[in-house]
């Protein structure tokens, strides 16, 4: 999409399209003017033969390229993505006993490391990527680091406890941040959390608290509410529903101005990650394009000359 950075100055167009007035005024009563002159035989002798509309081609190219200099000076320009400096992205999954549920095939924890191995080989190499896992406790698996071969290890190698300590994870993710690196860069990096959780929290901080100090922090928090409301896993020999707790995290995003996404298949939440890769990590910057409208209106004028000069010789 096309945005103009000094769009006062297409107040320039004001006289162009005066002069096209004129032009198409002046047009019309050329027949009035005409028959003021009477030795009709004279005037068809003066006048070029065969120039006929193309009379209008070079004054339409002249006007043209005034119109396009005009917008020109109003300073063009489209939205880019570019990666932020020293972007860092820590990737919090839960390893709570409720992700061997099997509503998602083969089950709620190898789809979710299928999916975030997606994510991480996606990221642009310059990104620092971290990985927090969490139970009962929040654990830093991998520091943010370029290095990701040491993150796809670690993923791959995620086990399962019991509880769900999904404000920890916020914490901890939020305490690896701050051990990157400054490289002669002022303030902390800019960061995201991206927490994929399926259930409710049981132990640990508040979400309410994890949310405040993300907020502080100015770390937005993705999450991910990943499952179906009928999971079910067995603990012992009791079969026990695990439900998604969507509205906790959902509110958690909100508060912390990140993303909230549902995901009730494999397929559904490598598309979320894919989309959160498009997103995160990203600031949009216009990129003028001024020389394309110069460019272009100098053609046209050039156009506008050469035409006028073959058919009338002289210039519009």
């Amino acid at each position: 999409m096309i945005r103009l950075l000094s769009p006062w100055w297409l107040l320039s167009l004001l006289p162009v399209f005066a002069v096209i007035g004129v032009y198409i005024w002046r047009q019309l009563h050329r027949r009035a003017f005409a028959v003021k002159f009477t030795n009709v035989d004279l005037l068809s002798s003066l006048v070029p033969k065969g120039i006929g509309v193309r009379r209008h081609v070079s004054a339409a190219a002249f006007l043209l390229s005034l119109l396009v200099l005009s917008f020109g000076m109003a300073r063009p320009s489209v939205d880019t993505k570019e990666p932020l400096e020293r972007a860092t992205i820590m990737l919090a999954i839960d390893v709570s006993l409720s992700m061997q549920a099997t509503d998602v095939q083969p089950t709620r924890i190898e789809a979710a490391k299928s999916a975030a191995t997606d994510f991480v080989k996606q990221l642009p190499a310059s990104f620092n990527v971290g990985l927090v896992s969490f139970a009962k406790t929040a654990s830093v698996l991998v520091s943010p680091t370029k290095e990701r071969g040491s993150v796809l290890q670690a993923i791959d190698g995620l086990t399962l406890q019991e509880s769900t300590a999904t404000g920890e994870a916020v914490f901890t993710s939020l305490d690896a941040i701050r051990t990157v690196p400054a490289d002669g860069a002022s303030g902390p990096p800019p960061a995201r959390i991206v927490l994929l959780s399926d259930g409710f929290r049981t132990a640990g901080r508040s979400l309410e608290d994890a949310s405040a100090a993300a907020s502080a922090a100015n770390v937005p928090v993705s999450t991910i509410a990943f499952g179906t409301d009928e999971g079910v896993v067995r603990i012992g020999n009791t079969p026990q529903r695990v439900p998604v707790d969507r509205a906790s995290l959902q509110k958690v995003a909100e508060t912390t101005k990140g993303y909230f996404y549902e995901a009730a298949s494999k397929d559904e939440l490598k598309r979320v990650y894919t989309d959160m890769g498009s997103s995160i990590g990203f600031k949009t910057k216009p990129r003028e394009i001024t020389q394309w409208y110069l460019g272009g209106g100098f053609l046209l004028a050039l156009l506008a000359g050469g035409l006028s000069l073959l058919w009338g010789s002289r210039l519009p």
